[in-house]
């Protein structure tokens, strides 16, 4: 039978232990190290052999001593140490969390000769134990709600809705321009409400046409259309029992609403393909950045479809109009940004937030998180400053120019809400001497759909001349 009694056969077996190892004599001098002590401390075992233990700095020992005690390792107080979790410090100086069980080790005689440490990585586990503490702390933000920043008495108003809709079980919709945060908003009612526990189902109705999004929303059967090889269930079966976010709503077609109707009165479903209804208890969320009303008096959107869907409106204000939630939001992106990337960024200087203060924000909240992921990219360390913004944010002395040529006593115009026709988009472009970044802050749109628009209408650089 093969015995373990040679010395080589234990040194293999400790050096593939995944704990790190090792041996003091009664001076607390180190006598032996395994592998994985080499590895967690950043020492080689030729470092630590015959130095005292107190080069690992551990913290348990050290308050040992400050204590009164006479031994400059604890475990030669009470002989032996059970799950004790401490702190050393590794080579290059980082900390090293780990968990320790020791025991002293004694001769025939009863004389403690020496000691034995196993010690685990804990790494891994603090970080871990950090990052739900942070996510606990923005859970627990005073200045948000359900993981919504902000602290503007408009977005209070908001909070209080959010709760109150979600007591209810009756269809909500959101309004609010793009970018400005509608999805947190469906998501919040969502977990705030009695079918938190059943699934929560999301669709863009505007990336799809009107076959793949009948499709998508009621499912089909196999062999209803070409290339449908197998039956699907749609969105709506997917949601039953809980919610269905219907992100984008007012780009829904004509044909599709008249169907939608039949879900909100009949509650069941139809798939494409297929005449058998099927039962489905579902709780609509839509959200859109259109005016609905102005649609229906253009014969784009059903007014008895309007009905249904609009029993609970929620409106979100753009970031215009609560700048002052803009330090809040920098604060808190910027925080997540420093987890997620490793970087030693401190904040933000007073000129760099006194321009994003400035700015009108025509991409509202996304458009912001994107400026502070810009400036992570460029900026190194510190405080993000001025020269570390994107640069198509305006100088103070556009945003002077801006407001002396009317801005404030002109109603801010936006391509979602209403149709820019090319009258409109020239006059503003020669009040601003066309300058279509001016032009574009003024219209409440970006440079770049500005610049489709013109396309799109043939507007060139003679036509503002």
């Amino acid at each position: 039978m093969f015995k373990l009694d040679r010395p080589k056969y234990w040194q293999t077996v400790v050096n593939t232990m995944m704990d790190g190892l090792m041996v003091v004599d009664v001076e607390g001098r180190i006598v032996f190290v395994n592998k994985a002590m080499e590895e967690m401390s950043g020492y080689s075992k030729e470092e630590l052999i015959g130095k005292s233990c107190q080069v690992l700095e551990c913290d348990t020992c050290r308050d040992a001593l400050l204590s009164g005690g006479t031994k400059h390792c604890a475990l030669f107080l009470e002989e032996q140490v059970r799950r004790c979790r401490c702190t050393m410090k590794r080579k290059n100086g980082d900390p090293l969390p780990v968990l320790k069980n020791a025991v002293v080790l004694k001769d025939e005689k009863g004389q403690v000769v020496g000691g034995v440490e196993t010690l685990t990585d804990l790494r891994e586990f603090v970080a871990k134990e950090e990052e739900i503490a942070r996510l606990r702390q923005e859970l627990s933000r005073k200045d948000g709600f359900e993981g919504i920043i902000g602290k503007h008495p408009k977005m209070q108003k908001v909070f209080e809705l959010i709760v109150s809709a979600a007591s209810s079980d009756a269809p909500v919709i959101i309004y609010g321009e793009s970018g400005t945060g509608k999805e947190l908003v469906a998501a919040a009612i969502h977990r705030l409400s009695s079918r938190r526990f059943g699934p929560y189902i999301k669709i863009n109705c505007a990336a799809l046409n009107e076959h793949l999004l009948e499709s998508e929303l009621f499912g089909h059967v196999k062999g209803a259309f070409t290339g449908a090889d197998r039956t699907r269930i749609g969105r709506f079966e997917a949601a039953h029992r809980g919610s269905i976010f219907l992100d984008e709503i007012g780009d829904i077609p004509l044909g599709t609403q008249v169907k939608l109707l039949r879900v909100l009165q009949e509650k069941e479903i139809e798939r494409v393909g297929d005449h058998r209804p099927i039962p489905v208890d579902v709780r609509i969320i839509a959200a859109t950045n259109k005016n609905l009303r102005e649609l229906i008096e253009q014969g784009r959107f059903r007014e008895d479809f309007y009905y249904r869907i609009a029993v609970i409106p929620i409106i979100l204000p753009p970031l215009r109009e609560r700048k002052e939630d803009i330090p809040l939001l920098v604060d808190y992106f910027a925080s997540r940004l420093c987890v997620k990337t490793g970087k030693a960024i401190t904040g933000i200087s007073h000129d760099a937030l006194n321009r994003l203060m400035e700015y009108h924000w025509p991409g509202n909240v996304r458009e912001l998180i994107n400026v502070i992921e810009y400036a992570f990219v460029v900026c190194p360390e510190g405080q993000i400053q001025l020269h570390h913004l994107p640069p198509y944010l305006e100088t103070r002395e556009e945003m002077v120019s801006l407001a002396e040529s009317g801005i404030n006593s002109i109603k801010t115009l936006s391509p979602r809400a209403l149709n820019l026709d090319k009258n409109t988009i020239l006059e503003v472009l020669k009040e601003t001497g066309g300058n279509r970044s001016l032009a574009a802050r003024r219209l409440g749109i970006s440079r770049i759909t500005l610049w489709k628009k013109m396309k799109k209408l043939g507007i060139g650089e003679q036509s503002v001349l």
